[in-house]
């Protein structure tokens, strides 16, 4: 008898669960598609674009690029080029010497023909959420496009929505883990949720930077 009752609890809570992360992944994908880009031509001009950070490689040998931050890397630059953007945020976690994803980032769009007086670094872009945050707070950019691939802007404008600030998103090209990020997406979305209605904070805040026109 208690078999039984315990069964069909965890098949309703797993049905609760199911419907709970396709909600919340419709309501953020419905309410942010219009502002997704994907072709550069068509993008409205922004001052800034917030570049967010991924590990470079996939592997601990440093052989293999992630996909995913080449694709990133591409896009801004593609941006910076078409004069859709006049200064680069890269936002990414920085714990160590060792795996700093800001200053690789930055490296590798100067590598592109990036002007480094063009690129600014956010060391505590730790969470999407931070790298929102913190371009507002710290940054001082109530407006300001995205970049990213489409999975993660949609989750990054939704936050940004919903702290009242303006943004736009360029999609760059997915990676070659589709599935597996995809799948991460759906349940970081709903963390998301519980961190809006939390009101959480970014992690860390400091002195302000100005970027002058």
């Amino acid at each position: 008898m208690f078999g039984r009752i315990f069964k069909k609890f965890i098949i309703i809570a797993v049905l609760l669960l199911i419907g709970l992360v396709w909600t919340v992944n419709y309501i953020v994908s419905s309410t942010t598609q219009k502002q997704l880009y994907y072709d550069v031509a068509s993008i409205p001009k922004n001052k800034v674009g917030l570049l967010l950070g991924t590990a470079k490689y996939n592997d601990k040998g440093r052989n293999i690029v992630n996909l995913y931050y080449q694709n990133r890397i591409d896009a801004a630059v593609a941006l910076y080029m078409a004069g859709k953007i006049d200064y680069i945020i890269v936002s990414g976690d920085s714990n160590t010497i060792y795996y700093n994803e800001p200053v690789l980032m930055k490296n590798d769009l100067i590598a592109r023909g990036v002007p480094a007086k063009k690129i600014f670094m956010d060391n505590a872009g730790f969470r999407t959420l931070d790298s929102i945050l913190r371009c507002r707070d710290i940054f001082g950019q109530e407006q300001f496009t995205i970049i990213s691939q489409a999975f993660h802007d949609q989750r990054a404008v939704y936050i940004a929505n919903h702290k009242g600030i303006k943004t736009i998103a360029y999609c760059a090209n997915d990676g070659d883990t589709v599935w597996f990020s995809y799948l991460r997406e759906k349940f970081a979305r709903v963390k998301m949720i519980y961190d809006l209605i939390e009101n959480t904070q970014a992690k860390y805040y400091g002195d302000r930077v100005e970027i002058k026109s």
